[in-house]
């Protein structure tokens, strides 16, 4: 998966959490959890939304890269 495929998934699954979301203002670097106002629920369901949609396995080791939109990104484009 490249990292256009990456983004796309990630923000499809953002917005299957905060349906609402302004995907478009958000820097890739800006925190997800505060920019989306995100709780450990969300959190946790955003985790899974990635990883059933890549097959990706993600740790809870991991769970600092889905910080912001680019590590998210550069966490599933490495390991698909």
């Amino acid at each position: 998966m490249d990292r256009t495929e990456a983004l796309t998934i990630v923000k499809e699954s953002i917005l299957e959490i905060v349906p609402d979301a302004d995907l478009t203002t958000m820097a890739p670097d800006e925190p997800l959890r505060e920019a989306l106002e995100l709780d450990s629920i969300d959190f946790l369901s955003l985790v899974e939304a990635l990883s059933e949609r890549t097959s990706v396995r993600i740790d809870e080791e991991d769970y600092p890269e889905l910080g912001t939109l680019d590590g998210a990104v550069s966490l599933l484009a490495a390991q698909t």
